[in-house]
C-alpha cells in the first residue's frame, strides 16, 4: 500500500520558519520525482516547488529565495524548508509522487498538512 504522509505543519507568526516532511512507502522512492503543492482557501492547489529523482529542483516564483526542497533517499522523505513565512504562505501543503520518465508507475498524493501564518 503506498502512502504519502506530511507533518510539521501549524500555526508560525510572519517571518518565523518551518519545515515540513513528506515520508513515502510502498513505492520506489529513488524513481520519482517529488512536489510540494498547496492550496490556500478559495484557490486552486498550485505547485509550490519539484525536485527530480537525480535532485533538479524547481520553485514557484512566489516562494523562489524563500522556501528549499530537499529529499533524502535513504530515509523516502522529501522535505520543504520555509523560511521568512507571510500570511500568503497559508495553505493546506501536499506532496506528490510522480514516476520519473521512462518508469512505470502512478502519480500518489498526500493528504497534506496545514500551514497557518498569523499573528
Amino acid at each position: 500500500q503506498v502512502q504519502l504522509v506530511e507533518s510539521g505543519g501549524g500555526l508560525v507568526q510572519p517571518g518565523g520558519s518551518l519545515r515540513l516532511s513528506c515520508a513515502a512507502s510502498g513505492i520506489d522512492f529513488r524513481n520519482y520525482d517529488m512536489n510540494w503543492y498547496r492550496q490556500a482557501p478559495g484557490q486552486q492547489r498550485a505547485l509550490v516547488a519539484g525536485i527530480t529523482s537525480i535532485g533538479g529542483t524547481t520553485y514557484a516564483g512566489s516562494v523562489k529565495g524563500r522556501f528549499t526542497i530537499s529529499r533524502d533517499n535513504t530515509k523516502n522523505t522529501v522535505y520543504l524548508q520555509m523560511k521568512t513565512l507571510t500570511p500568503e504562505d497559508t495553505a493546506v501543503y501536499s506532496c506528490q509522487a510522480v514516476p520519473r520518465e521512462e518508469y512505470t508507475g502512478m502519480v500518489y498524493w498526500g493528504k497534506g498538512t496545514l500551514v497557518t501564518v498569523s499573528s
